[in-house]
């Protein structure tokens, strides 16, 4: 977690400094969204031999059913958190969606073991396709600049085409996919974890540092996103009887700070990112704090 965030200081610094910013971000958060992101998502289901398929199933059941719940819950709090309707969408997609693909992974891992990193990316199917179709309409649904509605283009873009091939993928079964095809998509897609966390770093560059310490907004989103809402599902599903192990990864996946891709599509759809910036920096930060405290509920 140290590491990871000290490459959103290295944004941070590349932005005060002029590196950063502006038309630069706008069109890296396209490179990622567009190129980077989907080739990360295909290299996920492309490890070689595919752990326990036993468990594929529950874990897209169990993270099916955790966006579901973390949909309705975000949609009642964003409305008691916030009167301004123009942040609703943004402290909703705060609640629901956390940094599972750049940060979920090497966490699992830790946790976990290596194996696990496949679980997390079953799980990250869900999410993705939850990203691109809910938190888009709620970054730009109602609320975008010039009325600009929900994109219907975004369910068969780039990072869906790469979900639904990565769903076949494990669906199927294929192992061994060819190195020439498994090592670019690896390579680009890692440019992913990196790109993203500089173009956070760089957004919150345009803040002034008291801005960086947030309001009670910010606070309660962090305090629901980080702790809240994780325990609310992880006590859902263990009374549902869903696998301990699988509940385990799920509730660490749903855990984590708040999505870069938050700040990356308010930068796409020309929504201002301070509040996301604002919400994103404090909960990189506490998760340091957070997510070790919600392991100990199963070790």
């Amino acid at each position: 977690m140290l590491t990871l965030f000290a490459i959103v200081v290295v944004g941070y610094v590349a932005g005060k400094l002029g590196y950063m910013g502006g038309t630069f971000d706008k069109r890296l958060s396209k490179l990622v969204i567009d190129i980077t992101c989907p080739s990360l998502i295909l290299s996920s289901a492309m490890g070689g031999e595919l752990p326990d398929r036993s468990l594929i199933l529950p874990l897209l059941g169990i993270s099916a059913f955790t966006y579901v719940v973390l949909t309705l819950l975000a949609y009642l709090l964003s409305r008691f958190l916030t009167k301004n309707s123009e942040d609703r969408g943004v402290v909703g997609f705060a609640l629901i969606f956390g940094n599972v693909g750049f940060m979920g992974y090497p966490v699992v891992a830790s946790i976990f073991g290596q194996q696990a990193v496949f679980y997390a990316a079953v799980l990250n199917v869900v999410n993705t396709f939850a990203v691109f179709t809910i938190g888009t309409m709620m970054i730009t649904g109602g609320q975008a600049v010039g009325r600009e509605k929900f994109n219907r283009k975004v369910l068969y873009g780039t990072p869906m085409l790469s979900a639904y091939a990565a769903m076949l993928i494990v669906a199927l079964g294929i192992e061994n996919v060819p190195s020439f095809i498994s090592q670019p998509l690896t390579m680009i897609g890692n440019i992913t974890v990196p790109a993203a966390l500089l173009i956070i770093g760089s957004s919150m560059s345009n803040l002034p540092l008291r801005a960086l310490l947030g309001t009670p907004v910010v606070h309660l989103t962090s305090i629901l996103r980080l702790c809240v809402l994780p325990l609310i599902v992880y006590f859902m599903c263990m009374a549902l009887g869903f696998d301990p192990f699988v509940v385990g990864i799920n509730t660490v996946v749903i855990a984590m700070p708040v999505a870069t891709y938050g700040t990356i599509l308010c930068l796409r759809y020309g929504r201002d990112t301070t509040l996301m910036s604002e919400i994103t920096f404090l909960t990189t930060l506490l998760s340091m704090i957070t997510i070790p405290l919600l392991v100990m509920l199963w070790q």
